[in-house]
């Protein structure tokens, strides 16, 4: 067995979940629907797929029998991705009788939200209204999220190895460990490698830390698989052998070592009662740690602005052809606008006052044909704000119809208009984000990489968004995951740059909707680490928690105000 494809996972289909949330529901004046007493409510809680946008039920709260105020016991707990727009839908019933059909019972409304509207509001609280059944008031719907506390654990690990099997023909082995998390359908998912110790078949592996849900996705008992290897340079990895364990079997090691024994299958076939194993692995240390979460900080009340800038160069292409990538069709949207749908509608939920700068560069302004890096989309210099997404993109689609498309790709005046705002904001009660999308090449490298290096000491993150067939070479070296950036000798102080081409992530059949949801994956997906990043090197901890919601039914009226109603 070789171990060639170790890696080569769809990070579409094997993410991991940034943590787990509990939801709890309640309810207020729901609709009367039973004659002789009141209602019995449940609540159903539906989920919906991102490719085929279909609605599947996800749970049931129980009934409680005779209210119009319940406060449902049963909780939901949901896998919690802050790259995803994840859709929820919440559908309240009157029971009736004992059948699980949903059709049998009376409807007492619904409402939607995503995940992100819930725990990006304020203390992990949402209020909103129910609807559904025309003319009625239906009441509303209350939904609190808690972060479950064992997602926010990490552990330090750290193994060594003892006698393991001799796979070069001239040296010892070059061991490494490779590490998987079993998902719910016995497949398993890579979730680390060690580094590999050059010859040697007693190798000593460093210390490493890993978030405890990578490796069980919060579940203490689900198998962890580990493979050992001998590291071969043409990638043909040579199979040692491996062993399983368990978080809770490991974290048990925390006061004595704990030995596993690798096991190859083909040689204990070959071999039979004279194979005993391929070596061992001992468990030396395992630190477990509870660390502060980006949840922390956005239920203590951080709030996340977002900002979008938009190549407006003549390379883009006439906006009137539809060779533009500008152009704007009656069917679908363009690059520019999926882009910018894909990232702003998840952004949009940590943002309470939902008002988005949107800015453009590159272009000749109304109404004497000066060259800005750096307008405001609305026409309003002074005020650039644009209300919602929606807003965003209606601005977008105005600026196409006024402006004249020019030159050259400078990105450092809108860097340095958020830096701006970000300067100002450094005590952790705001982050901030940057989406730029362009089409080719920057002409200010120089300036750009000055600004970035500047701007990574602030709470701040940039996303770039390469449109159309263009080489962005320039776009890759900003994004600083091989190497940190520079300017004139000084390096940024982290990475907080995330360069995609969304040409890789568009679907081939035509889906819009699952191509901006893989688009939206990968450039949010390392704005969480980005934020805590932050918030620790500065020592910032998470703003108090509002007091807790304490759900309590309506106050009863007085009995002599009920008198006087009765006689109205």
């Amino acid at each position: 067995m070789n171990m060639a494809c170790i890696g080569d996972a769809d990070p579409f289909t094997a993410a991991i979940p940034a943590t787990k949330v509990e939801l709890t529901v309640s309810c207020r004046n729901l609709l009367d629907r039973d004659t002789f007493s009141k209602s019995d409510p449940i609540c159903v809680l539906y989920t919906q797929g991102i490719a085929n946008r279909e609605w599947r039920e996800f749970g049931r709260t129980e009934v409680i029998d005779n209210t119009l105020n319940p406060d449902f016991v049963r909780k939901f707990i949901l896998d919690y991705f802050f790259e995803e727009r994840q859709n929820l839908r919440f559908d309240l019933y009157d029971l009736d009788c004992k059948s699980d059909n949903l059709s049998k019972h009376d409807f007492l409304g619904q409402a939607f939200c995503t995940l992100g509207e819930i725990v990006g509001s304020l203390g992990g609280r949402l209020e909103k209204p129910l609807t559904g059944i025309p003319g009625k008031k239906c009441g509303a719907i209350i939904v609190r999220a808690e972060e479950l506390s064992n997602c926010r654990e990490s552990v330090m690990l750290q193994f060594c190895g003892n006698k393991l099997d001799k796979k070069d023909f001239f040296g010892k082995s070059d061991p490494f460990l490779v590490f998987y998390r079993s998902n719910e359908d016995g497949s398993y998912t890579i979730c680390h490698k060690t580094e590999v110790v050059k010859n040697t078949l007693d190798p000593v592996w460093q210390a490493f830390k890993i978030p405890v849900r990578a490796l069980c996705n919060g579940d203490y008992d689900r198998s962890i698989k580990v493979e050992a290897y001998d590291w071969d340079r043409d990638g043909g990895h040579d199979f040692i052998g491996d062993f399983s364990t368990s978080y809770r079997e490991m974290s048990r090691s925390q006061s004595q070592f704990h030995i596993y024994e690798v096991l190859n299958p083909k040689k204990k076939g070959k071999k039979k009662k004279k194979y005993q194993n391929s070596g061992t692995v001992t468990l030396l240390s395992c630190l477990v740690d509870t660390e502060l979460s980006f949840l922390d900080y956005i239920r203590g009340g951080t709030q996340i602005n977002f900002t979008v800038a938009i190549d407006f160069t003549a390379s883009n292409g006439n906006p009137s052809q539809p060779t533009s990538l500008h152009y704007m069709s009656p069917y679908h949207l363009n690059d520019y606008a999926m882009a910018l749908r894909a990232v702003g509608e998840i952004i949009q939920d940590y943002d309470s006052d939902k008002m988005f700068p949107a800015l453009g560069f590159g272009a000749k302004l109304p109404p004497d044909g000066r060259v800005s890096h750096e307008f405001a989309l609305n026409g309003n210099p002074q005020n650039p704000y644009c209300s919602g997404i929606e807003g965003v993109m209606e601005a977008y689609y105005q600026s196409l119809k006024s402006v004249r498309l020019y030159g050259p790709t400078h990105f450092s005046p809108v860097i340095n208009h958020v830096a701006r705002y970000a300067s100002a904001m450094t005590d952790g009660s705001q982050y901030f984000i940057l989406l730029i999308i362009s089409d080719g090449v920057i002409t200010d490298m120089a300036q750009t990489k000055e600004s970035i290096v500047n701007a990574a000491s602030l709470p701040m993150s940039i996303i770039i968004v390469g449109v159309g067939p263009a080489e962005f070479d320039e776009m890759i070296e900003l994004d600083g995951d091989e190497e940190r950036i520079s300017s004139q000798g000084r390096y940024a102080e982290r990475d907080i740059v995330q360069f995609v081409p969304f040409r890789d992530y568009i679907d081939r059949r035509g889906n819009h909707i699952l191509s901006m949801a893989r688009l939206a994956k990968e450039v949010l997906a390392e704005i969480p680490d980005q934020f805590l990043s932050y918030m620790r090197t500065r020592g910032i901890k998470p703003g108090p928690l509002p007091p807790p919601y304490t759900p309590c039914p309506p106050p009863a009226l007085h009995p002599l105000l009920c008198r006087r109603v009765s006689r109205i």
